[in-house]
């Protein structure tokens, strides 16, 4: 008795420490009752591969390699359901058929989170980019000024064009072979900046190059990050991201122009450059009072974001239309017809129906990447069929496998190049199966409110080089060279760096 009442028994320390070890105790137990509850929930979900602790990483090293093939294995496997595929720092789960995709599409943003699958696979707040996320205000800028302008910028954006074109390609009556992807790269860069920060900066080697580069450093980086174990991830993003010194030379070059540019508009002028680093300095909640630093960042990310997917599109119709000759001719009058009616316009774009489709048709067949269309479940879900996602799990679609469904395109494997012009002319489906129309068999672009913002310039800007190049020149492939190959990286696709297209300038041009 004396023992349990000597008085050092129960010290406030001794107190103390038992209360934190009672706190620890039961956020241990919480978070292990967490994570069975999600690991039991997830293990519902059928696997492609391994699914063991560590025999997983096995199947992960193999989604890196053969991304699509896995993919296609699963969506064959469990058609109408949902798989999963470990990646290196968490698991995948990828939903297929139509129901499924449109469950995703209406699914609300607390639902299915795509600014939370976007934080997290690209790691923005240890990157430095989060700020983007936090005020997203140049995705509503190029939905609104950026998409309203095209018509009344169009000259300007053929007009660099056709300037770009007589730059990066050789003016000769023989057949010269262009190394595709990197001339195609320096193009679009050069025509998209036309309307992103006007002349003279567009046409500024070092601005085209840092914008080219900044894209291939930031997914590098990210690649790179999820090698390493979660907790040391946030360390090595911050200390590898590439913006910091990107963004040191991008404001070498734009910031003296925001300074300007801004100075202008707390000025009250109002004939300031009809641009989008005008139209960003407007929509910034700060507007005249926008660090430059911010508006620098958002033209890099709008350069990321339009770049290389517009230079992979453009590249890959460039080789699809030297593979398949017996397009050029009806594309041609199409084109002659339009541009003759409308000129070079935005209105003359829309004419071109078989165009649209046969760049459509090269998107579905040549740029469809394993996995797309990511979302993050913010609390439980459950789709119609009853696949419950636990919280917490990033879902994805598979363009690949959407775009090679018998049960939506008949003979997949096959190059149609008027598939969806020959379904445009069909009663009541004018308006539908637009390159620029996302739908439950073809998210190229992405899908619901979520849908690429830029879309619309894109495939204008496409249908106009496209344009250009088979009314000024002639294209094909060396038959002596190996056949054009395509790279998957983690389930991502691009042509390959070293295929080349030839091209003769064409006699009768337009």
């Amino acid at each position: 008795m004396y023992i349990l009442h000597h008085p050092t028994m129960f010290t406030p320390t001794h107190i103390a420490v038992c209360s934190l070890g009672a706190v620890l105790v039961a956020v241990v137990i919480r978070k292990l009752t967490q994570y069975w509850d999600y690991y039991v929930k997830l293990s519902a979900i059928p696997t492609v591969g391994h699914a063991g602790f560590f025999s997983s990483y096995i199947s992960a090293y193999r989604f890196l390699k053969h991304g699509r093939q896995v993919v296609e294995e699963g969506y064959k496997k469990y058609p109408g359901q949902a798989f999963k595929v470990p990646l290196l720092d968490r698991w995948l789960v990828i939903i297929s058929g139509r129901d499924m995709l449109e469950d995703l599409r209406k699914a609300t943003d607390d639902q299915l989170s795509f600014k939370e699958a976007f934080r997290q696979i690209f790691r923005t707040d240890s990157m430095g980019t989060g700020s983007l996320d936090d005020e997203p205000y140049h995705v509503e800028t190029i939905q609104g000024p950026l998409t309203r302008n095209l018509a009344t910028r169009f000259s300007e954006v053929y007009d660099e064009i056709n300037t770009a074109f007589e730059d990066e390609l050789p003016s000769t009556d023989d057949w010269v072979k262009v190394p595709t992807l990197q001339r195609t790269l320096k193009i679009v860069c050069r025509v998209s900046n036309r309307l992103f920060v006007g002349l003279p900066l567009c046409r500024n080697d070092d601005w085209k190059a840092l914008n080219i580069s900044y894209t291939i450093d930031f997914f590098l980086t990210v690649s790179k990050v999820g090698l390493f174990p979660k907790f040391l991830q946030p360390l090595v993003a911050w200390v590898a991201s590439p913006l910091p010194r990107n963004l040191k030379r991008a404001m070498s070059h734009v910031g003296p122009i925001i300074q300007d540019r801004i100075a202008r508009f707390r000025a009250g002028e109002n004939d300031l450059e009809n641009d989008l680093l005008t139209w960003l300095i407007q929509a910034s909640p700060q507007q005249g009072n926008t660090k430059p630093e911010e508006l620098a960042k958002r033209l890099l990310a709008t350069n990321m974001a339009a770049i290389h997917t517009t230079s992979q599109a453009f590249t890959h119709a460039l080789i699809n239309i030297a593979a398949h000759p017996e397009y050029i001719s009806p594309l041609r009058a199409e084109m002659e017809w339009a541009i003759g009616t409308d000129g070079w316009s935005k209105a003359a774009m829309g004419k071109m129906r078989k165009l649209d489709s046969f760049l459509k048709e090269s998107q579905r067949v040549s740029s469809s990447p394993a996995t797309s269309v990511r979302r993050l479940a913010s609390k439980d879900f459950r789709f119609s069929n009853g696949t419950l996602i636990p919280k917490g799990t990033i879902i994805s679609a598979s363009p690949y496998a959407l775009n090679f469904d018998e049960n939506s395109y008949e003979n997949p494997y096959t190059f149609d190049g008027f598939r969806s012009y020959n379904k445009r002319s069909e009663q009541g489906e004018s308006l539908k199966h637009q390159m620029v129309t996302p739908g439950v068999d073809y998210v190229a672009f992405g899908t619901g409110k979520h849908a690429c913002p830029g879309r619309f310039f894109a495939v204008n800007e496409i249908k106009a080089l496209f344009s250009h190049t088979l009314l000024h020149y002639d294209v094909k492939l060396d038959e002596r060279d190996a056949a054009p190959k395509t790279e998957m990286v983690a389930g991502r696709i691009q042509t390959n760096s070293t295929t080349q297209v030839m091209f003769r300038r064409r006699k009768e041009k337009t």
